[in-house]
């Protein structure tokens, strides 16, 4: 017995060492590909499986991993900071272990430097050291396209150099019905809110969208998508766009002037501006229109309405409605804190219940069409926060939500040709994309 079973121990074993054609060994590889953009996007710190006999990780920034690949030096370490309200220069070079020595050495005599010395909230400051730990570059960041870099040279002063980046430029398409409020179609086209706002700055020059805007109104718009090393970081500009409201369609597209200025224009080339604005507040509620027969509701008696009234949260933003000259600012009457613009020789504008005057707002300033003047309040004969707006010619007021308003330039005659190459493909991409949308959806 103890025999047989020997014999048969060895038999198992020799069964189960020797290889057999009815038995396949299968090793399953999963591939690690650092170039795979899928993989690093969503692992920003891949954790390669190196283990001690202490069970510790190392963790490889995929950025170092792609250096040493390719038999590059592993890239710079730089200590970053976003710069928020209340930060100083000082306080940013002391979190980052420097004194007020280290900072005046980069700035240099002479504010050679002194772009650093003016920093605001939303940038980033970002150090970097040696093995020493001495500063040997600090790095501003204006934006995701524009950075200075302030770099140690040899004499131990700090050089500042310019780094610009060009995004790569997608085109893409939206559509939308409005079935309540544009901001509501928009988002459900995939817009920003500041692309809706553009677009209600593009044609609220023809439709006023306080008043106009019907249920079943539509929009189209080619845009701009920015992208940095294959990501998208923000929009662009709208290239072209079209806009029907009440069964009227207007159409708009942009144009590159020689000068470098861009402003959007008809298809004919006729400029889409006005000399004016339609309405000073942005979306706001008219709670009074021009009526010279109105009962006023704090004198409660009949007292004639020059203007009207837009109705909206206390310190919204007041815009000027056209180029032209401040001519009173500051407190005036029953108009409380008021503006009065002078555009030409026979147009004013006045502003009036203004909680305060916009920076830079007084008499003998210059304000360009659009330039917030102001905040709205209740200073004067106000029963609640909201802004009073008068359009007058020669002294004589005029119902500002009727009254023509005229055209700005259109494109000169000689840039004609330029104009129509230049805008023909943004218009013929709006066609084709609408097309393509109409026939997905069928």
């Amino acid at each position: 017995m103890a025999a047989a079973g020997a014999v048969g121990v060895i038999l198992t074993l020799i069964l189960a060492l020797s290889p057999s054609a009815n038995v396949n060994a299968t090793r399953t590889t999963i591939p690690l590909n650092l170039e795979n953009s899928e993989f690093n996007e969503q692992f920003e710190r891949p954790t390669l499986g190196i283990t001690n006999d202490n069970e510790q990780r190392h963790n490889i920034l995929k950025e170092d991993v792609q250096a040493v690949k390719n038999n590059a030096p592993v890239r710079e370490k730089w200590q970053t900071f976003t710069i928020k309200n209340g930060h100083t220069l000082s306080s940013l070079f002391a979190s980052a272990g420097f004194n007020d020595r280290t900072m005046y050495s980069v700035l240099g005599s002479k504010n050679r430097n002194k772009a650093l010395s003016k920093i605001f909230p939303g940038e980033k400051l970002a150090f970097l050291k040696n093995e020493q730990d001495q500063l040997v570059k600090v790095r501003l960041e204006r934006s995701a396209l524009q950075s200075i870099i302030f770099s140690k040279q040899d004499s131990g002063q700090f050089e500042s150099e310019i780094i610009t980046r060009v995004p790569d430029i997608h085109v893409a398409y939206g559509e939308g019905k409005i079935d309540s409020s544009l901001f509501l179609a928009g988002e459900k086209a995939g817009l920003s809110q500041s692309q809706i706002m553009e677009l209600a700055n593009i044609f609220g020059w023809d439709i006023d969208f306080v008043l106009d805007i019907r249920q079943g109104d539509s929009f189209k718009l080619v845009y701009e998508e920015l992208y940095l090393d294959g990501e998208k970081f923000k929009n662009g500009q709208i290239l072209a766009a079209s806009f029907t409201n009440s069964g009227r369609t207007l159409e708009a597209v942009l144009y590159k002037q020689p000068s470098g200025i861009s402003n959007y224009f008809t298809p004919e080339g006729k400029s889409m501006r006005k000399a004016f604005i339609r309405t000073p507040v942005d979306f706001a509620r008219i709670s009074s229109r021009f009526n010279l027969k109105r009962k006023h509701p704090v004198l409660h008696r009949i007292r004639a309405h020059k203007g009207t009234d837009y109705a909206a949260a206390r310190g919204t933003p007041i815009k000027a409605t056209g180029d032209g000259k401040i001519i009173h600012a500051y407190r005036k009457g029953g108009y409380g804190n008021a503006v009065i613009i002078q555009h030409g020789q026979k147009i004013t504008t006045l502003y009036a219940h203004l909680s305060k005057f916009a920076r830079g707002v007084r008499s003998g300033k210059r304000v360009k069409q659009g330039q917030i003047i102001g905040y709205i309040g209740s200073t004067g004969l106000a029963t609640g926060p909201h802004l009073h707006y008068e359009f007058r010619v020669n002294g004589v007021h005029k119902n500002s939500l009727k009254v023509k308003l005229p055209h700005a330039n259109p494109v000169p005659k000689k840039e004609l040709a330029a104009f129509r190459q230049q805008t023909g493909a943004y218009l013929s991409q709006l066609t084709a994309f609408s097309e393509s949308y109409q026939l997905a959806r069928n």
